[in-house]
């Protein structure tokens, strides 16, 4: 595939998307920048804003398998990934693998942080392994594959928030922010009256091939070393413990107990080589690195208790690091 094919698909998924969902611009851009990158994205936002719609119309104008989980304290690891069931054929019985809602291209883990610790954990594999283990036979997820999991900020009873090693596991978090008056108004126009947008397949139904020709396409974007070196020096400045030349700078050290991992420096560099085919470049600029900092770490950074006694959040530290951490 050339990079002029790929803006060209880019940009239609975007447009079709765009007409269903009211605003998100960037959100919609990050979004297919991660499952280009072969990333999962965890969308944190209020209800009503349209998290899951974003998600349906993503898997449609794709043309790719879509499934939807809603977690719930009662839901079990064997209701995501499948269990195995007693059947007879032929007069004989014999266990069958029957498939759980896992086995999607794209996955929509509705509300994770309502589910326990359990059954979270079920979907670590899937995310990270892209495959299954089932009373200890592996199964093999579909490809392309993608997670796109939302949770709700605003309520804690009832809830278990993701541990660090599943956080670490999501490409981007993404903040879906409330809509702004002209947004809004264009809502209620599409949802109260009788024009409703629908979005058009870009893609065919076997639309996984194509996917798979962008993703390789994307890891063969150009970097530059000087580019390459200022996002270490960006994920290494978030390590509040090091020393030996560390540019932590005080907020850092005041704020945070622990730094990005070096997944934080792949999605990174991943999110701007997505951010540069997008326009139709390939080769990796400071502006495209600048553009996914936020969401390829904000969920990689851990705050102390001081930081949640300030009410400082991990957005105002990645801030202060960009701003400290020079380009050359």
């Amino acid at each position: 595939m050339e990079p002029e094919r790929f803006q060209q698909v880019f940009k239609r998924l975007e447009a079709e998307v765009r007409k269903v969902i009211v605003g998100h611009d960037d959100v919609i851009r990050q979004v297919l920048i991660a499952f280009f990158a072969g990333g999962h994205v965890l969308l944190e936002g209020v209800p009503g804003l349209g998290k899951t719609l974003l998600v349906k119309s993503l898997s449609h104008v794709l043309g790719v398998s879509f499934k939807r989980i809603q977690f719930t304290p009662d839901l079990m690891p064997s209701d995501i990934v499948g269990t195995e069931v007693l059947t007879e054929a032929n007069g004989r019985r014999e266990f069958q693998f029957k498939k759980g809602p896992i086995f999607a291209h794209v996955v929509l883990a509705d509300e994770i942080n309502r589910a326990t610790p359990k059954t979270q954990s079920a979907v670590l594999e899937a995310m990270e392994e892209k495959q299954v283990t089932v009373f200890g036979e592996s199964h093999t997820l579909a490809s392309p594959f993608i997670v796109l999991a939302t949770q709700n900020p605003i309520e804690l009873e009832g809830t278990y928030p993701l541990p660090e090693a599943q956080l670490d596991r999501f490409f981007f978090k993404l903040m879906v922010a409330p809509p702004s008056p002209v947004e809004l108004r264009e809502i209620l126009k599409r949802t109260t009256g009788t024009e409703t947008g629908d979005a058009g397949k870009v893609l065919p139904d076997d639309g996984g091939k194509v996917v798979n020709q962008m993703q390789q396409l994307l890891r063969q974007v150009l970097i530059a070393p000087p580019i390459e070196d200022y996002v270490v020096r960006i994920v290494h400045a978030t390590q509040p413990n090091l020393s030996n030349g560390n540019r932590s700078t005080s907020t850092v050290k005041q704020y945070l107990r622990f730094g990005s991992s070096p997944r934080g420096a792949q999605a990174i560099i991943l999110g701007a080589k997505g951010n540069a085919l997008a326009d139709g470049r390939i080769h990796v600029s400071y502006e495209d690195v600048a553009r996914v900092i936020y969401p390829a770490l904000r969920h990689r950074i851990i705050l102390n208790f001081q930081a949640e006694a300030e009410n400082v959040n991990t957005d105002e530290i990645l801030a202060e690091v960009v701003k400290q951490v020079p380009r050359s």
